[in-house]
């Protein structure tokens, strides 16, 4: 970790929410005058959206049915992690993007599944934002987590995460209901051995959880919205959080453990905003101090 070019880094499992968790970082860091350099997961994918999906039919072939972007193999878990300890030590870094939709295909006019050149970061910023799935790895000599100032955990209960992804692969990218079953369980190794174990480095984690019945996800017509969700707020160490001030300011919630606060869905984006703001800025005060002295 570094006091002087610090990293922020959410991370989440596909379809978790993620990109609005983005957006309540960029209101704080546009609301306090804070310059990010903002860093996607997606851009460390080994492979292209078509070799990607040649690749895995070709290591299915051979045997391995559990080849998939949740796994090491499959990104460029040295580059990344060359990144983070770069931007650590030197505020620089390069990175790229993946054009993941028809939107983005206009912004950089390449085809979707493809990924841009890669780039310097811009400069000077205050910190580095990343986004994605491996913003706590560890493991396979590599050790992302290190680097990584604030690390935050965003992730849906698993039935509630299979829901997400069905719709969205249904309904955004044509795929038939068999072809993401299919895609679901070729993750699950990976997803226990590389996503899972993360959430126990991350400093906060921000876990919703239905409260309707999602006990079939395969059949379930809706994504269960956030007036039909609670989430669970999990500190690794609850020292110096103000709880009582917390529970004031949301209401309906409630502590569950020592270390832990159950809010309605409803209110994550105020619940982010007041439990993130204080650690940002206290990361960027450290560095200001820092570049002072």
């Amino acid at each position: 970790m570094s006091v002087r070019f610090p990293i922020i880094s959410v991370t989440g499992s596909s379809g978790s929410g993620t990109t609005s968790v983005r957006q309540t970082f960029e209101q704080i860091f546009r609301r306090e005058h804070i310059a990010a350099a903002f860093v996607e997961g997606d851009a460390f994918h080994r492979y292209d959206r078509e070799s990607m999906r040649r690749h895995a039919l070709e290591q299915e072939a051979a045997g391995n049915h559990h080849f998939s972007h949740f796994g090491h193999e499959a990104n460029l878990m040295a580059e990344l992690e060359e990144l983070f300890r770069s931007y650590s030590e030197t505020g620089t870094g390069r990175s790229r993007h993946y054009v993941h939709d028809l939107i983005a295909a206009q912004q950089f006019g390449q085809p979707m599944g493809t990924f841009t050149d890669w780039t310097d970061l811009p400069a000077p910023t205050d910190v580095m934002f990343y986004e994605g799935l491996h913003g706590a790895a560890m493991g396979d000599g590599i050790d992302i987590a290190q680097y990584a100032d604030l690390k935050v955990g965003v992730v849906p209960v698993i039935n509630l995460e299979w829901i997400q992804k069905i719709h969205r692969d249904k309904n955004d990218r044509g795929y038939s209901a068999e072809d993401v079953t299919h895609t679901i369980l070729r993750r699950m190794p990976d997803y226990v051995n590389f996503i899972c174990p993360q959430f126990t480095a991350t400093d906060v984690n921000f876990q919703r959880i239905p409260t309707v019945d999602t006990s079939n996800p395969f059949i379930s017509r809706t994504i269960p919205s956030a007036e039909e969700s609670m989430v669970v707020i999990r500190f690794r160490d609850p020292h110096g959080i103000d709880f009582p001030y917390l529970l004031s300011m949301i209401s309906w919630s409630f502590m569950s453990r020592a270390n832990s606060i159950v809010i309605p869905g409803g209110k994550l984006d105020l619940a982010m905003q007041l439990i993130l703001t204080p650690m940002i800025l206290n990361l960027v005060e450290k560095k200001r101090r820092a570049e002072i002295g």
